[in-house]
């Protein structure tokens, strides 16, 4: 179904929150018909359940899910399974595994992101930034692929292009490409990885990256595997930038940044307001054990985290479900948000902090004018949906129904 209006019934819209002696104890809900013209929510009535229309069956209505890092042209998904190997430990050694892999991977790297996409749009995501090669190896092939299937994809789904020097700057010559592909108006931001360890320096990668992403007016998202003081330069390096360069606030973040996980209290809080204050934002994966995310100090700071699925079957790692849902039912269980209202808070990682309810259980989504995309899941509220990881039953991305 095509840009075309259609009227949803019996559909569940969270209305407010229920309190007991301050406390909110239940989310109130109510059924609605919402009327969908050309990709956007042109009204939103009370319930009508006679009438001729797609009938929704009591789900409850949530806005469908962003996964903010992904990298859909090289996953291993629709290939033999394969776990990961124990003799790569290091990222120069994914590289010469890369550098050595592509070539092959790209044979079938269309059909399989096709795969991918469907996967990831079961569970209810509609909008995807993706890290994409940009290496000696594969040249322009791995965008190029990439984008042909975007372009057949488009009715269903949006996404934004990360250029991903994934073998390095300099440690494989990738500069010129670089600087090439920066160009291209399908690439909204610039990467990088681990300058330190792959290209032997903070400053050098670090000066082109900006530089690119100021000189082309694109974004910035920089993998950022490495702990300690390398880390840590590295992003004071961007928040110093970001400082200086008032067009990469609210534009540029890192991903992964694990060295945050390793600081005392009190140097989180300090880095976590100067994020905050240049416009710096951090991309996890929600990992755990040695490694555990700041999220809750970097969000009463106000730092942007956006959360993605990262690697779902790949030669990284092969844990990623693919369900940002899960992601957000992992943050609760990670930092212990157990009641209504902080659960019904951390679904906000799932949806770009896109929620039905405001912090006081005011309506605030959908609205008349919203665009048409949400997901309609077997639960009774965002908490529910949150804890129990409901199932999603369908997924409209602009008003066309992709199931």
């Amino acid at each position: 179904m095509e840009n075309q209006t259609y009227i949803l019934k019996n559909v569940l819209l969270e209305t407010g929150f229920e309190y007991e002696d301050g406390e909110v104890v239940k989310t109130k809900t109510d059924l609605f018909c919402i009327e969908v013209e050309d990709g956007k929510i042109k009204n939103i009535k009370p319930n009508d359940a006679a009438i001729d229309a797609i009938d929704a069956k009591g789900r409850l209505m949530l806005p469908a899910f962003k996964d903010m890092h992904g990298h859909l042209d090289k996953m291993l998904f629709g290939l033999p399974w394969q776990a990961v190997s124990a003799k790569r430990r290091t990222v120069k050694d994914m590289i010469a595994y890369e550098q050595k892999m592509i070539p092959e991977w790209l044979n079938t790297s269309e059909e399989r992101t096709g795969r991918m996409i469907d996967f990831l749009q079961s569970y209810g995501t509609h909008f995807i930034r993706s890290h994409v090669n940009i290496d000696p190896t594969s040249g322009f092939e791995s965008l190029n692929h990439l984008e042909e299937v975007l372009q057949h994809k488009k009715k269903i789904l949006d996404a934004e292009l990360v250029a991903f020097p994934q073998h390095g700057i300099y440690y494989t010559h990738t500069e010129s490409l670089l600087k090439e592909v920066a160009k291209l108006d399908a690439v909204g931001f610039i990467g990088g990885v681990d300058p330190y360890s792959v290209d032997g320096s903070v400053e050098k990668p670090m000066e082109l990256i900006t530089q690119l992403a100021l000189d082309n007016n694109k974004g910035i998202d920089l993998h950022l595997h490495e702990r300690g003081e390398s880390g840590i330069k590295t992003i004071e390096f961007l928040i110093d930038k970001a400082m200086e360069n008032p067009p990469l606030k609210g534009k540029t973040y890192v991903s992964h940044a694990f060295a945050l996980g390793h600081l005392s209290d009190s140097e989180i809080e300090k880095i976590a307001e100067r994020l905050a204050y240049a416009g710096v934002g951090i991309v996890s994966s929600v990992p755990f054990g040695d490694t555990i995310m700041p999220i809750p100090t970097l969000r009463k700071y106000g730092v942007e985290v956006l959360i993605g699925n990262d690697n779902i079957q790949d030669h990284w790692n092969t844990f990623g479900s693919g369900n940002m849902l899960q992601k957000a039912h992992l943050i609760a269980e990670l930092y212990g948000y157990s009641t209504e209202w902080q659960l019904s808070r951390t679904l906000a990682f799932a949806t770009r902090y896109i929620l039905p309810l405001d912090d006081n259980g005011m309506q605030q989504w959908p609205k008349a004018g919203d665009d048409a995309d949400m997901v309609l899941i077997a639960a009774s509220c965002s908490a529910e949906a949150v804890s129990r990881i409901s199932p999603v039953k369908s997924l409209i991305h602009r008003g066309n129904i992709v199931f």
